[in-house]
């Protein structure tokens, strides 16, 4: 059998890749070298958002383009995405009021905004949003973007592919990749270590941090184009204020940094922007980027927030196309397309850069640069199709927790939301029959036998570490004892062939 298209990359640019090719009619083939979302994809701020500050960069199709995705996404996986209000306070001495309110204003027009509400001013010494922060911050202004669980959206791109035909193969590493007769020959090293040949018409390059790894080792190029890998890192803290906005804040060396409200019991901070060399599959936050972040929050909050309150930290890499910016967060945050297409040879395109909330349009733009050599491939389909699980209107997503909740009164409503929020209508499919508490299976604290299986059998999920940070974020929330009863019943799950199976 030969492919249309061979992708290397199981992050967000990989899978929105294959889950629009797959729903043209093309045949797809993905191999993820680690588990979904494993690199960039899952160590990003969480926000489908128009950035703010890349207006001050000019760069206003990225701002426009992003601006309209967010209502697009929103409504495509209402179960994942959500309306977030952030709060900016103005401080004296950076960016002037007027500039502040100009930018906003282009914000709230650039992108055609009809779902999320309009930029207001806030007077910090009356509303609740100004009671965290130091007295000399009086006030500021409210806008709106949207919250991602950026991890779970790569997962249901692959779904969505595999719904469409997709071949979706991870812990499969390509270690070669040659033009042969008019195609590409890919050999892979399978799941369970055996190697085998694939041949496809056309080979994508997303591979996120390593994609100038592969045009070089894997595809043999002398040359091949260079990427500006810039890391940014995160802290996890005990939540700082009661309220359900965040805060985006200034910086006096003119970067913002977000304070965001995290799995109830947390504040998210991030992030920095620094320059990162050698590995890219192994970043770790710096004490300098810990204390630069603390003391970013510090500056605006009454109480000063000190490494005893950080309880987690990740980092992840921004394989951003190398433009020659002077400095790190001046690099561009849009996606470039590198087309490679010699006389009679197969079609070679590599992914730099992009950010998770235009992935869907980065995908559709992928397609346009590959249509010459699929005539029959169907037209752009994506940007009124929901996700798995996103099947209902985004108005009413409170009402389908209420029912759920109702309907299987056994398990705590607390959970019954974070299952919801995290599977959507497909939640009733773990549930389905189950009318006791044991019904649902072994127990692992908030989660269930039944959930596992449906992450194990549906999600790709082969470890306990895909479950606990990136198909959740549950190794916030349980006891090590119930991440050790995790592990050990993940440890006794049929070998790789039997899982591939079970998935096909």
């Amino acid at each position: 059998m030969i492919y249309d298209l061979f992708i290397i990359g199981g992050g967000i640019n990989g899978c929105g890749i294959a889950r629009d090719a797959s729903g043209r009619g093309l045949k797809v083939f993905l191999a993820e070298q680690g588990d979904l979302a494993s690199g960039t994809s899952s160590a990003s701020t969480k926000l489908i958002h128009g950035g703010l500050r890349y207006l001050e960069h000019y760069e206003f199709r990225l701002v426009r383009e992003a601006l309209i995705e967010r209502e697009v996404l929103l409504k495509s996986a209402p179960h994942i995405i959500w309306p977030l209000r952030f709060v900016l306070p103005h401080h004296q001495g950076l960016r002037p009021w007027p500039v502040l309110r100009l930018g906003l204003f282009l914000y709230d027009h650039l992108g055609g905004r009809k779902i999320l509400p309009p930029t207001r001013s806030v007077d910090f010494r009356s509303d609740v949003v100004g009671r965290p922060l130091k007295e000399e911050f009086t006030r500021g202004y409210e806008y709106s973007d949207c919250w991602v669980e950026d991890a779970r959206m790569v997962v249901l791109n692959a779904r969505a592919a595999e719904a469409k035909g997709a071949q979706i193969r991870v812990r499969t590493k390509c270690i070669s990749a040659r033009r042969v007769d008019g195609v590409w020959e890919l050999t892979i090293s399978a799941e369970g270590g055996a190697e085998e040949i694939v041949r496809a018409k056309a080979l994508i390059n997303s591979a996120g941090p390593w994609v100038s790894q592969v045009l070089g080792a894997v595809v043999g190029r002398n040359d091949p184009d260079k990427i500006r890998m810039v890391k940014g890192s995160h802290l996890v803290v005990d939540k700082l204020y009661d309220h359900d906005r965040c805060y985006i804040f200034q910086n006096a060396d003119g970067r913002i940094c977000f304070a965001i409200p995290y799995e109830q019991n947390y504040t998210l901070i991030g992030t920095t922007d620094q320059d990162h060399q050698g590995d890219p599959g192994a970043p770790k936050i710096s004490d300098a980027e810990t204390d630069y972040l603390l003391g970013a929050v510090s500056e605006y909050f009454r109480r000063p927030v000190t490494r005893e309150n950080v309880r987690w930290a990740y980092s992840g890499i921004r394989p951003l196309y190398d433009d020659g910016a002077s400095k790190a967060q001046e690099a561009t945050r849009d996606y470039v397309l590198k087309l490679d297409h010699p006389e009679g040879g197969a079609p070679l395109l590599s992914v730099f850069g992009g950010k998770i909330t235009t992935f869907r349009k980065l995908a559709e733009s992928a397609m346009e640069k590959i249509a010459p050599f699929f005539p029959a491939m169907g037209k752009p389909w994506t940007s009124t199709a929901s996700m798995p699980g996103g099947d209902f209107p985004y108005t009413e997503v409170e009402a389908r927790i209420a029912e759920l909740s109702r309907k299987y009164s056994f398990l705590r409503p607390g959970n019954v939301r974070r299952m919801f929020r995290a599977y959507g209508t497909d939640a009733e499919q773990i549930f389905d029959g189950a009318r006791f508490a044991a019904d649902m299976g072994k127990s692992f604290g908030p989660l269930t036998e039944r959930e596992v299986e449906w992450l194990k059998t549906r999600e790709w999920a082969r470890s306990a570490d895909d479950i606990l940070w990136r198909r959740s974020k549950l190794g916030l929330h349980m006891s090590k004892d119930e991440q050790d009863l995790l592990r050990q019943h993940m440890a006794a799950v049929p070998d790789a062939k039997d899982m591939t199976l079970a998935q096909g």
